[in-house]
């Protein structure tokens, strides 16, 4: 291991170290007065201590023998999964621990997840892919089910353990093709190779079956099916990891493939992925349109705004990739605040769920039921915070790249999603309370969180332009990833 592996890994050892010292200390001190509260500031600073490394360290290219990418690419996504997971445990600290579930079982398996995550956003190498996602996977299906004796969490975590056990099966099963047809674990080399047509149906077979697995992870049509029980089953800290981070990793991960790929295996792939889009556009916002449950319209919704992101990774090759990083920190801010907001806002026992449940609390509960709804403003895409500059950066990318149909399914969508975020805010804002409103003091941790939330959702809606500048600078360095 040479002098830049090691700077190149700093991120990682300090997840994986601060993991390892949480379960540690949590066998030791636990359970003890203010155990949790030290388990919560030691994952902190894990997780601040990793976003840190990668600012830190100068920036390489392929490292550990072309395994793990440490280039503009990866570490843009290394930093912005250090910075969900940061607000993740903010936002968890106060909701576990008034819960029952705050200790090292929980913030000792984020970290682990938030490992996995990372590894995955910068794999060159099919292994380090796939033991990512496999880490991430399952630490998440604990971290669903961690609320002991609440059975919808429970069932939740049993739905996705079953289901993503399928996905993982079939994706293995890809992977062992592409790796018989081309003889190689390294992505772009697997990707971009040129190869007989003889061995064309079986690479396209592989890829599809790549495609299933990644598409279940990422809650494309039609492999979307256990969004909405997971995300109203599981806590809502959880929830907002499992849309954020665990998104977010396998997004830049597809975008890699995409930008790898040969023209002549893309010609033949971007077909799948425009029908894909289509259909989690229309799919995702028309069902959100009727639901009444908070967190199963969120979960459509964010099946929606998934395909817009494969909107626009249709375009990838003419460009599309700074408007697609762009979106995916908004989306990352916009859906994080949007589900951990619900647990602020929630009693001590099960989380706020049905529409009436939200009736008045614009009023009685203010300053959350603001950064709430300027998540939900957001995710609807209207002037000024990130979520409608994202939109226009997407669309305009999509036009440009001359999928014009697919962009106004895409509008048309947009439209329709107004009406969905709206039944929410008019419950905030428009509807009586109950007067039942016992909620626990969310802590200034959920505080701190909130608020940055807030001023991240308007300046990137009003200020973007130092991040969009880096982002097209970025791209323009890796147009292969190679």
């Amino acid at each position: 291991m040479t002098h830049t592996d090691l700077l190149a890994l700093l991120p990682y050892l300090f997840l994986a170290a601060g993991g390892i010292l949480v379960f540690c200390l949590g066998a030791v001190r636990g359970k003890r007065p203010g155990g949790a509260g030290f388990l919560f500031l030691l994952s902190l600073l894990a997780a601040v201590a990793a976003g840190l490394a990668v600012l830190l360290t100068p920036p390489g290219g392929v490292v550990l023998g072309g395994m793990l990418d440490s280039g503009p690419f990866g570490r843009f996504f290394l930093f912005l999964i250090c910075a969900v997971t940061v607000t993740v445990l903010l936002f968890g600290q106060r909701y576990a621990q008034t819960r029952g579930f705050a200790g090292d079982e929980y913030y000792g398996v984020l970290l682990c997840a938030a490992l996995g995550m990372c590894l995955v956003s910068a794999a060159a190498h099919w292994l380090i892919f796939f033991l990512g996602l496999e880490l991430f996977s399952l630490a998440l299906y604990l971290l669903i089910a961690a609320p002991r004796g609440r059975a919808v969490a429970n069932e939740a975590g049993l739905k996705y353990f079953i289901m993503g056990a399928v996905a993982s099966a079939v994706l293995t099963f890809g992977l062992a093709l592409l790796y018989a047809f081309t003889g190689t674990l390294e992505i772009r080399a697997s990707l971009a190779g040129t190869y007989p047509p003889a061995d064309l149906a079986g690479l396209l077979l592989a890829l599809g079956l790549i495609l299933v697995g990644v598409g279940f992870k990422l809650s494309f049509v039609p492999f979307h099916l256990w969004t909405p029980d997971v995300y109203q089953g599981a806590p809502a800290p959880v929830t907002a990891f499992l849309t954020a981070g665990s998104k977010v990793a396998i997004f830049a991960a597809l975008s890699r493939f995409c930008l790898c790929l040969s023209p002549a295996l893309w010609s033949y792939c971007w077909p799948a992925l425009w029908l894909m889009a289509a259909a989690s556009m229309i799919i995702g916002n028309v069902t959100a349109l009727y639901q009444n449950q908070v967190k199963r319209l969120l979960a459509y919704s964010s099946v929606g705004q998934m395909g817009y992101l494969l909107m626009a990774l249709v375009a990838v090759k003419q460009g599309s990739l700074p408007a697609v990083m762009f979106y995916l920190v908004v989306y990352a801010v916009m859906d994080l605040g949007a589900f951990s907001l619900i647990g602020a806002l929630s009693r001590a026992g099960e989380d706020r769920d049905q529409l009436e449940d939200f009736q008045g609390l614009g009023f009685s509960k203010p300053w959350w039921a603001a950064v709430f709804t300027a998540c939900l403003i957001s995710l609807t895409g209207v002037p000024p915070t990130g979520g409608f500059l994202g939109k226009l950066m997407l669309f305009k990318a999509v036009f440009q790249g001359g999928y014009l149909v697919l962009g106004a399914i895409g509008i048309v969508t947009v439209i329709i999603s107004i009406f969905a975020y709206m039944k929410i805010g008019i419950a905030l804002y428009l509807r009586p309370g109950t007067g039942e409103e016992a909620i626990p003091a969310p802590g200034w941790a959920a505080g701190f969180a909130s608020f940055c939330i807030f001023v991240l959702i308007f300046w990137l809606g009003l200020g973007p332009a130092p991040l969009m500048d880096g982002l097209i600078r970025l791209a323009s360095l890796v147009p292969g990833l190679g």
